[in-house]
């Protein structure tokens, strides 16, 4: 599947004329190497590793195309619907593609970087969108859900996170829908991943696990004869993922989710275990990595509880205890939402109270 001659693939690959490099208790193998938009390196004799660029700080996300047999190839996560990634994908087609055939789509879940251009292609070449159900529904429907101004409910619902009207006028302005203009519009029927489900592509089996939290469903990929995850964003090597209460669960604990998923991984995965992640590059050390997601987490509920103990928040006013960066306003929608998952977190346990006074919930000690 690969375009590049040098180096040469090494099934262990140490001896691929990179030199590998450890960074808190990680091992990366291709040290900082990776692909350039468009272009396919070779992880494995059957898996070529492209990136996508994607704007603002991520910068790009990692797609992987999976042999399966006689010139085809699947294809996971596709990259964002906008002109950049199109042309990536036309230029491959023309390209390093020319002579290989797509036979079908997997979608880890249904976040814009990943799903975009999930439906374009699948109409382009007809073939199937593979997603778990509930991950195919959300986005399904938030490319329907459009309208001139958000519903009075979401409004609400950043009122009781701490916005202000100003923030409030902001967000009316800007309108309802923004999922659709970097989502093409998926097929009417899809092929649907369970957990547990295993997946027979080429000559690998892939087991299908899926976790809460990031997404409702969010679904990795697993090769466990030969040690591999495909792990979208269920396990990044060097940021967080997002943990955010949504609007179509205001009620929800997805941080409670996403350690029980944490949990659940660290108990399933081989410590040796290669990670293919959505962003960033492929690394060994997966339990270190689980175990610091979960520690991290549990740090900032710590300190978020003691803090109340002194001062009554919203959701609003905790961000320096949770961020270790200033919040501005690109990132303050996301901010607020993860900000909630703490405090949900705390508030289910019983460990802090909410009181909603004019509509804002403030929290403090239990």
């Amino acid at each position: 599947m690969a375009t590049k001659a040098t180096p040469d693939y090494d099934a262990s690959l140490a001896d691929h004329g990179f030199e590998a490099k450890e960074f808190k208790g990680l091992t990366y193998p291709l040290g900082d190497h990776a692909p350039a938009y468009g272009e396919i390196y070779p992880i494995a004799p059957d898996i070529g590793w492209t990136r996508m660029p994607v704007p603002g700080n991520l910068a790009h996300i990692n797609l992987w195309l999976l042999d399966e047999g006689d010139a085809g190839y699947a294809l996971v996560d596709t990259g964002l619907f906008m002109p950049p990634t199109i042309e990536q994908w036309k230029a491959m087609f023309a390209g390093n593609l020319a002579d290989r055939e797509l036979k079908r789509i997997f979608v880890t879940h249904f976040h814009p970087d990943h799903v975009g251009c999930a439906g374009w292609l699948s109409n382009k070449f007809k073939v199937p969108v593979w997603m778990n159900r509930t991950e195919w529904l959300m986005a399904r429907m938030l490319v329907a859900d459009q309208a001139d101004q958000p519903p009075e409910d979401i409004l609400n619902n950043r009122r009781f996170a701490g916005f202000n009207e100003e923030r409030i006028d902001a967000v009316r302005k800007r309108g309802w829908g923004g999922f659709a203009r970097a989502v093409s519009r998926l097929p009417t029927g899809h092929v649907r991943m369970d957990d547990g489900q295993v997946i027979r592509v080429g000559q690998r089996d892939w087991t299908v696990m899926t976790g809460g939290g990031h997404t409702p469903e969010h679904a990795c990929l697993v090769d466990f004869d030969n040690g591999m995850i495909i792990a979208g964003d269920q396990i990044l090597p060097r940021i967080t993922s997002n943990v955010s209460v949504m609007d179509s669960e205001p009620n929800a604990d997805p941080l409670g989710e996403w350690l029980d998923s944490i949990t659940k991984f660290r108990a399933a995965l081989p410590a040796d275990m290669l990670v293919l992640p959505a962003h960033g590059e492929p690394f060994t050390g997966v339990h270190v990595r689980l175990d610091r997601l979960a520690s991290g987490h549990h740090e900032r509920l710590d300190k978020l509880e003691a803090a109340l103990r002194h001062t009554e928040m919203r959701a609003v006013d905790t961000f320096a205890l949770l961020f270790d960066r200033e919040i501005d306003e690109t990132v303050y929608g996301l901010a607020t939402g993860e900000a909630q998952a703490h405090l949900r977190y705390l508030h289910f346990a019983g460990r802090i109270k909410c009181e909603i006074r004019d509509g804002v919930g403030w929290y403090h000690a239990a």
